[in-house]
């Protein structure tokens, strides 16, 4: 017998062993990295599955190889009838995993990054003070990067619907515990157990569900039947630029446990501690990797936050779609950058203001005109929430609370400290400007920029203030310098600063926000710097961009009832719940946008509360506007469209024939002074404004590169 013969009968032997029909075509096998794209993977382990041809059997005929050493123990057919495993061991780089089978064999690269990350967000910022310690505490940290030993422990609600600590090892009687019935109809104790660990630098808490008897394993479902395998994620509010790990927000939302959901919440995605939406993306697709990893498939991921938290949310989805599939803004803001803007600009209409200025004996109607608000409070106080009041903490270097205190702080006689402006935390994206007489090092760059910006150009056509107000207004307003100190001049964004601004997501671009189901929910401001004209801002990014905003309700509410039924999350929460379980139901072949509009829910439109106590009104959205008038901001009021996203204006002359009003020759004068080469033109897109492309990474440097498509399996 030949060789050819003998390879050929051991071959007919393998077949018939493996249970394959000896005339069946061979087919190469497919290996899938199910809990995250396989080049962004973290903390050396991954969930993988092998596909195989109908007739091989996986359980006898797959070999699975990482690196060249097998780990085919890893992998088991599991109950829903699926070949997968999580490969651990992942060497921190390029890991080669392959599948060898009777079919063929095929290979997979995972690019496994350390768990402390960064994966795409760029350089981390420094110093990075831990704090795993603060309670309840993980220990010391283990290394530089603030990783600490994972910790667990339980709660559970009462009869008088309270969270109590549940002592597994002594555990109260079981009449005293909350018995609970989640939206899959699944009726268990109220019993939750959450997760402390790190990731990225941060703290993370994840809490679910759980039968404190039984592990966890992401190929068991039944064993914990309390998670519906569905995500939520409260990103809190504020933007404050912190150098310290910071703690994570409550996962204690019972809107959300009680239905089933798992809670999930990070240090790094609480926007009042890290102003960083790069950062704040990237721990959310780590801990969903993870959550996929320890307890299960997601099947979809809903969102909250208010004011900062809405400008995270309105970011992630801009720029990193995918991430979540449902989103509820409070408050919102449409991103970060364009209200840096008006936080910048009511500092400098507050400083004319102010007593013993040129713009003191304005009428409160002229300044609520110029600044486009409902009144001059909003921009100069003295209400709560006043944007000039803020104007500092954005700009300057030392006022966020992540800077105070700090030996290595930027100052005046330290230039090489490290500085707290909202650029300067997100120096990964927009790289160091040029070195000038205010900036002896190049710090970040930054995209502010009001050259050509007329200042109440509204309220001049309209009449409501005069032509030598409106003169007055734009020789004396100035800008700020990169040290957020006065300058008689304005200012012009640092070279390439606004083609990274649009280029990157900065300013949020609503093309991807079609593929998310939203409830914009807020209460009715309109006279301080959470106004409604914001939400609004939104609205019409999506109208540019996809033609509609169908899938973007704005509920609003403007009485006492804000508890709406006894409470303000239950209603929207439920709403988007059941928008998204309807999406998930539409197996039609038609595009995910088209679905997200189809399958709303009846609720899902503008709608106005008015009412008192649990028994609230509902009214058609346009009710609101009837009682309080939408207002706009201080760009728009300056000629901006209501898309409010220039943040360089492209220039035009100076020419007298646009103006409802006639400037006498010193005033023309003057205003040539201020505008020697020209103002803005509104007519044309910003400088440097391009549709960015999602999923952006910013490991190789400032501006960002696209991440192209996952990585597949190859014969």
């Amino acid at each position: 017998m030949t060789s050819t013969h003998r390879r050929a009968r051991k071959l007919a032997v393998l077949v018939l062993a493996l249970g394959l029909a000896p005339a069946a075509r061979a087919a190469a096998p497919e290996v899938v990295v199910l809990s995250n794209r396989a080049d962004l993977i973290s903390g050396g382990d991954a969930l993988v599955e092998v596909k195989v041809p109908a007739y091989v059997n996986p359980a006898l005929g797959v070999k699975v190889l990482l690196n060249g050493a097998s780990v085919t123990g890893a992998f088991k057919l599991r109950a829903d009838g699926r070949y997968y495993g999580l490969v651990t061991g992942l060497r921190v780089g390029d890991n080669v995993l392959q599948a060898n089978t009777i079919a063929g064999s095929a290979r997979i690269t995972i690019t496994n990054h350390p768990i402390g990350g960064p994966i795409f967000s760029g350089p981390q910022v420094q110093p990075w003070v831990c704090q795993t310690t603060n309670s309840p505490s993980l220990g010391p940290p283990l290394d530089a990067q603030c990783n600490a030993p994972t910790a667990f422990r339980y709660m559970y609600r009462n009869l008088s619907n309270q969270f109590v600590a549940y002592d597994p090892g002594n555990p109260p009687p079981a009449s005293s515990i909350k018995t609970i019935t989640t939206d899959a109809g699944v009726t268990v104790p109220y019993i939750v157990r959450i997760e402390r660990g790190t990731m990225d630098r941060g703290i993370h808490e994840i809490a679910v569900l759980a039968d404190p008897g039984k592990a966890w394993a992401p190929w068991s479902p039944l064993d914990q039947p309390g998670w519906n395998h569905k995500l939520f994620i409260p990103f809190g509010s504020g933007c404050e630029f912190s150098h310290s790990q910071g703690n994570p927000g409550s996962v204690l939302s019972d809107t959300a446990l009680s239905r089933g959901f798992m809670v999930a919440s990070s240090s790094n995605t609480q926007y009042g501690t890290h102003c960083n939406d790069v950062l704040a993306a990237e721990t959310v697709m780590m801990l969903k990797e993870h959550i996929v990893e320890t307890y299960g498939f997601i099947r979809y991921t809903m969102s909250n936050g208010v004011s900062g938290g809405s400008h995270l949310q309105n970011l992630i989805n801009a720029n990193y779609p995918g991430l979540l599939q449902g989103s509820i803004p409070g408050q919102n803001f449409q991103d970060t950058w364009t209200p840096y803007r008006e936080f910048g600009d009511c500092g400098l209409l507050a400083r004319l203001y102010a007593a013993g200025q040129i713009g003191a004996t304005w009428t409160e109607a002229q300044k609520a005109a110029i600044d486009g608000h409902a009144n001059a409070s909003t921009c100069a106080g003295p209400i709560n929430t006043y944007m000039a009041s803020r104007t500092q903490t954005y700009l300057g270097p030392t006022v966020s609370t992540g800077c105070q205190g700090n030996s290595w702080t930027w100052s005046t006689t330290n230039l090489t400290g490290q500085r707290c402006t909202l650029q300067d935390y997100q120096a990964a994206v927009f790289g160091s400007r040029a070195p000038d007489a205010s900036d002896p090092v190049g710090y970040a760059k930054r995209p502010y920029d009001n050259t050509g910006l007329q200042y109440g150009l509204v309220a001049l056509n309209s009449g409501v203030i005069t032509p030598q107000i409106f003169v007055d207004l734009n020789v004396s307003i100035g800008c700020y310098d990169i040290n957020a100190v006065w300058q008689p001049q304005r200012c012009v964004a640092d070279p390439g600063s606004v083609e990274i601004a649009y280029a990157s997501g900065r300013v949020a671009n609503a093309k991807q926000h079609a593929k998310v189901a939203w409830v914009d929910m807020r209460d009715n401001d309109y006279t301080e710097e959470h106004y409604v004209f914001r939400s609004y801002v939104s609205r019409n990014r999506m109208l540019r961009e996809n033609g509609t905003a169908a899938n973007r309700p704005i509920w609003r509410i403007y009485s006492v009832a804000s508890t709406v039924g006894g409470n303000s999350e239950d209603l929207p929460f439920d709403t988007l719940n059941q928008w998204l379980a309807n999406v998930e139901a539409d197996l039609r072949n038609v595009p995910l946008e088209q679905k997200i509009i189809d399958d709303r829910p009846a609720a899902a439109v503008d709608q106005c509360v008015n009412g008192t106590g649990t028994n609230p009104v509902f009214r058609p959205g346009s009710d609101c506007d009837a009682v309080f008038v939408v207002r706009t901001d201080t760009r728009v009021a300056a000629g901006e469209p209501q898309t409010s996203d220039i943040m360089k204006c492209q220039l035009k002359p100076l020419v007298r024939a646009d103006y409802t009003v006639t400037f006498t020759d010193a005033q023309w004068a003057a205003l040539q002074g201020v505008f020697p080469t020209g103002v803005c033109d509104w007519s044309k897109p910003s400088v440097g404004q391009v549709t960015p492309q999602p999923w952006l990474t910013f490991a190789n440097g400032p501006g960002g590169d696209p991440l192209g498509n996952p990585p597949v399996s190859t014969p």
